[in-house]
């Protein structure tokens, strides 16, 4: 359907013919009517002369040939358009990116390359902001690069933030951590939430870290020396450029995030593991033919375990079991492994299992793995294989070999041409629309009169940050601390490439072309909330369902933040 609509939006921006290319309508024309009777009425004909104002309002049509058009609704389509196709841009890029990762080790690829490529659109769109045409046009233009750069880092720590907690949580224990796929609590905003790992909380204090250009810029408004604007531009550019590359080689040297996901596809391959070995056992399918968890053979299971027959499953018995295993094709350390199983089934933290723990356990890893394996799969014979296959493939693709090629990995020179293709094919199409889309919300401003700083604030980070949302939302969902850790360490480093590296890119945009730093109150919003959200989740690991609503209030004080400040107070 995504493809379909690329193809139709390509279609109609190559074929529909722009306003600038309409044939011009001359009243000497013999067959065309100059829209007056011969009464002196109008003629109810549709074809007339161009008023003053229309010809005032003409639109330029970006490399020549890419329509435009002067009117609200036309303009609104072309930002819809570009805005879809940047959003393909951005999914390609991430689409090479993860082919890149499952023949390349986290270090450089991971550390470096990823993180430059998931700001690439973003960086793009404030580049050609201010770019072309002249210093006021640039000047005038800018705003929507500033407009994009608030917008995505207050979506990603307000909308996005709020919403995985949503879609995250689960049932708070006793001692206030999430229990693992357990969400009996509903909607309750002190019961239920999410808990993250300590590593997360790094990422939130690197996030906050990385204001510090903005505050720099600052400087010469907050004590009045604005004759040092200009220098300040270009210490904050130095700051920002020595901060990304900070960021880059220290996700290099200690490439957690991407570390996690592979820690995450191994204990999957674990629980697929055990479920393949209980089948083969001979104790009875793990599933009825319903598609739901067969208590009788769980219970078998459990007993199978329980050497001493206590009813209770200790660390040694669950390790004897888990050694029996054979885990031949991955790296797995046993005694970790063992770990992770009692933390997955020892709800009550008494260090031993009990049956209905037991029980409840093995049906959430079903459950899991139903998400895993499609819907028909599911009332398979062979579903369990197939989920242990899966993850076994899942395991290959992500393993760690130290930037070295996976052997694992089928066809690895195949993978790595298409993902070389789809970075190649998603960077043109960045470059080329970026300019196209710049020009449309212009021009949508111009025709509504509405600022296009709001525009871009609200419209531009729907295109560039919608598929890191949507495979956020999707890691969110299955319910677990370790997915829930990746999905925020992941929210805090888009946002932390936006304040270094898409600043970098503005700021230097900014000082190459001569521009003046009438950008207060955008950046007092994003400072305002780095600095929020930075310091509500450094310290805590922990948030219940009610916290959701701080960054949800967030986002609409945002914009009232700009407004009032801008319109009221004069600020820019």
């Amino acid at each position: 359907m995504a493809n379909l609509f690329l193809f139709l939006s390509l279609s109609l921006l190559l074929l529909c013919p722009p306003i600038a290319a309409v044939r011009p309508i001359f009243s000497s024309d013999p067959l065309l009517s100059d829209g007056v009777s011969a009464g002196g009425g109008e003629s109810p004909g549709f074809l007339s002369l161009p008023s003053a104002a229309e010809e005032e309002g003409s639109c330029e049509q970006t490399y020549g040939f890419l329509p435009c058009t002067a009117t609200a609704g036309g303009n609104m389509f072309l930002v819809i358009a570009y805005g879809f196709l940047m959003f393909k841009a951005a999914t390609y890029l991430s689409a090479g990116s993860e082919l890149l990762l499952e023949i390349l080790g986290p270090g450089i690829v991971g550390g470096l390359f990823l993180p430059i490529l998931g700001a690439l659109p973003d960086a793009m769109l404030i580049l050609v902001s201010g770019l072309s045409g002249t210093k006021e046009e640039a000047q005038k233009q800018v705003l929507i690069g500033i407009g994009l750069l608030a917008g995505s880092t207050v979506m990603l720590l307000t909308l996005l933030w709020g919403t995985c907690v949503v879609v995250s949580k689960c049932d708070l224990s006793e001692n206030s951590t999430s229990v693992d796929s357990q969400d009996t609590k509903g909607f309750s905003l002190f019961g239920s939430g999410t808990t993250t790992d300590l590593q997360t909380t790094y990422a939130a204090r690197i996030m906050a870290i990385s204001i510090v250009p903005f505050i720099i810029v600052q400087l010469p408004r907050v004590f009045k020396f604005p004759s040092g604007q200009r220098l300040m531009v270009l210490v904050a550019l130095i700051v920002s450029v020595a901060l990304v590359l900070s960021y880059c080689l220290y996700q290099v040297c200690q490439p957690w995030i991407q570390k996690r996901r592979i820690a995450y596809a191994k204990h999957k391959h674990v629980i697929s593991g055990i479920l393949q070995h209980a089948e083969m056992e001979g104790l009875g399918r793990l599933l009825t033919s319903d598609g739901e968890p067969n208590i009788p053979a769980i219970k078998k299971l459990f007993h199978k375990i329980d050497l001493d027959s206590n009813n209770v499953l200790s660390n040694a018995e669950l390790r004897a079991f888990i050694i029996g295993i054979q885990f031949d094709e991955i790296d797995l350390d046993k005694d970790d492994a063992v770990a992770k199983v009692m933390h997955d089934f020892d709800t009550s933290r008494n260090v031993d299992v009990d049956e209905t723990e037991f029980i409840n356990g093995i049906t959430r890893w079903i459950n899991e793995a139903k998400h895993t394996v499609d819907t028909a799969g599911v009332h398979s014979k062979n579903f369990i294989h197939d989920f242990h296959s899966r993850t076994k493939d899942e395991h290959n693709m992500l393993i760690d070999k130290s930037d070295e090629v996976v052997e694992s990995v089928q066809n690895p020179t195949w993978i790595c041409i298409k993902a070389l293709l789809l970075l190649l094919l998603g960077t043109v199409m960045a470059a080329a629309f970026a300019d196209p889309l710049v020009d449309a919300v212009d021009n949508f401003s111009i025709a509504t009169s509405i600022p296009s700083f709001f525009i871009s604030f609200i419209a531009m980070p729907l295109a560039t940050n919608s598929s890191e949302a949507v495979s956020a939302i999707i890691f969110a969902s299955r319910k677990k601390q370790r997915t829930s850790s990746l999905t925020f360490s992941e929210i805090y480093g888009g946002v932390t490439m936006n304040n270094t590296l898409c600043l970098a890119v503005f700021l230097a945009l900014v000082y190459a072309r001569g521009l003046t730093w009438e950008f207060s109150s955008e950046s007092l919003v994003i400072l305002l909330v780095c600095i929020a959200m930075g310091l509500f989740t450094s310290f805590r690991t922990t948030f219940p369902l009610w916290t959701c609503m701080v960054p949800y209030l967030f986002y609409p004080l945002s914009l009232a933040i700009v407004y009032v400040l801008d319109f009221v107070f004069g600020w820019s």
